[in-house]
């Protein structure tokens, strides 16, 4: 009996890994061609609009973004985490966000004047109102998303993400080669969404039944309203600093500022949200076996860090002659904006595994608590830093992130018994590698040569030494990752 129940915990964690691996893989396919095609087409543009333009763009995309904390966070979130969710639970969250998102187009619709005059630009009304649609659109996609990222169906992703990205790509393009300006970055956003979730409803064959039950909402409700709460504060306090620097500093800053924050987040997208999104899920499935969640925090901290690493300090070191490239000289402000985001992402692996291990085993209520205590921080670096400069509030988001990081471990080290100085113990040798990796890419880059080759030579030379570093001091996550790669392949070739 004894052996039976062994040998039936290592068949469910061999498919558990597979899943998990496969799931993973596919979002992250999904993520690296959509960023890809997306950074692609943004170049393009960027090299055609003036920074100004993009200031314009991100102010009013800070009011969106806002709004649609309420449809992405919350009831879609609860969907996945709650084990016995069924039909019922769908489609009485469709029901809810379908009348929620209309009223909140409603309401930037009403209120888009009185921010157009709050900056000054009543031309900014049409704006805000076209780019709010992103809101209705939102609700209408969410639970479908939630439906995939629940049943672990992410190859769905691949299909609706990438087909928005290209064919709002393609009109972004025409609209900015024609002269449209602001309108072709607004049309690219409102498309990009509405083909994806064309494409959502397509492939993913649920649909919401005539049943709706407010005994259900209010139970997902009480989980979900705490997560709604902690990733309002979340997006307000980042978004914050976007309205500050739009109404006390110029449309350029702000450009730099998000320019800045665009690279490096293009690899975060593709990296950490792939094993966010997988990593939430598959927690919820074992949030009753709280040494198991640990093992896959702790192996999500090292895999992610040690892929992130190398990215994060190789673009800190090729920054400039990057931007020259891609950008034009135009651009060259966004460096020192880049190299303070590189530096602040490398440690969200950290945040990502302890904040999703903390809902997978139901305690919003430490998520929100959490929220507060990080946003004070963050709120009194930034109320120091306002008056002095952009780059100033640059700096106070890098303190942000090393004092987040210390508090969004804390309650691990009660509820799984993982220390934050394990954390940091566990991640050092990819740290260390990386910055070795660093050093040697930056003394490569003093060879006189074109912007470009420098580019080409600097990115190969830091690939080969990093894997070769890893291989000849045995990396555990290089080890780990080498095997899921083989028995991928090894599954493939079977079922083939």
């Amino acid at each position: 009996m004894i052996l039976y129940e062994i040998e039936k915990r290592l068949k469910r964690d061999l498919d558990n890994k597979t899943i998990v691996t496969s799931n993973i893989i596919w979002r992250f396919l999904e993520r690296v061609l959509a960023q890809l095609v997306g950074f692609v087409v943004s170049i393009i543009i960027a090299r055609i609009l003036n920074p100004e333009i993009y200031g314009t763009v991100a102010l009013i995309t800070v009011f969106t973004r806002i709004l649609q904390v309420f449809v992405d966070s919350g009831l879609g979130n609860s969907l996945i985490q709650k084990k016995d969710a069924d039909d019922i639970d769908f489609s009485t969250v469709f029901y809810t966000n379908l009348i929620f998102c209309f009223f909140l187009y409603c309401l930037i619709f009403i209120v888009a004047p009185i921010i157009s005059s709050f900056y000054g630009d009543q031309m900014m009304t049409p704006y805000i109102r076209v780019l709010g649609l992103t809101v209705l659109i939102s609700g209408i996609k969410n639970v479908q998303q939630a439906y995939v990222s629940k049943h672990m169906l992410f190859r769905k992703f691949f299909f609706s993400t990438l087909g928005g990205t290209v064919v709002a790509g393609i009109i972004g393009m025409y609209m900015a080669f024609n002269g449209a300006g602001v309108w072709a970055l607004i049309a690219q956003q409102v498309i990009n969404l509405l083909i994806d979730t064309i494409i959502l409803w397509i492939t993913v064959k649920w649909r919401p039944v005539k049943k709706f039950s407010f005994a259900r909402l209010k139970k997902l409700y009480s989980f979900g309203w705490k997560l709604l709460v902690s990733a309002l504060l979340d997006t307000g306090y980042n978004e914050i600093r976007q309205l500050l620097i739009g109404k006390f500093y110029t449309s350029s800053d702000l450009a730099f500022y998000n320019q800045g924050e665009r690279f490096p987040k293009v690899i975060i997208e593709n990296i950490d949200a792939s094993i966010d999104s997988v990593l939430l899920p598959t927690m919820s499935r074992e949030q009753d076996d709280r040494e198991h969640i640990k093992m896959m925090v702790r192996r999500s901290i090292q895999v992610s860090t040690y892929i992130m690493a190398p990215l994060m300090i190789g673009l800190i070191f090729i920054s400039e002659p990057l931007v020259r490239v891609l950008l034009t000289y135009k651009w060259l402000p966004a460096v020192f904006f880049l190299r303070i985001f590189c530096i602040s992402f490398l440690f969200y692996p950290i945040h990502t595994a302890n904040l999703n291990a903390i809902n997978a085993v139901g305690r919003s209520d430490l998520f929100l608590k959490l929220e507060i205590a990080k946003k004070t921080v963050g709120l009194i670096l930034l109320i120091i830093t306002i008056n002095i400069s952009v780059k100033a509030m640059a700096y106070s988001v890098l303190i942000s992130t090393f004092t987040s990081q210390i508090i969004n471990s804390w309650p691990n080290k009660k509820l799984l018994g993982y220390r934050y100085v394990e954390q940091m113990k566990d991640i050092l040798p990819n740290l260390i590698m990386a910055f070795i990796m660093g050093v040697t890419v930056y003394i490569i880059g003093v060879v006189n040569c074109t912007d470009i080759l420098r580019i080409i030579i600097q990115i190969i030379v830091g690939v080969i030494f990093y894997l070769i570093c890893s291989a000849l001091f045995k990396n555990e996550s290089y080890i780990y990752l080498m095997t899921i790669v083989k028995d991928y392949f090894l599954m493939m070739k079977k079922r083939s």
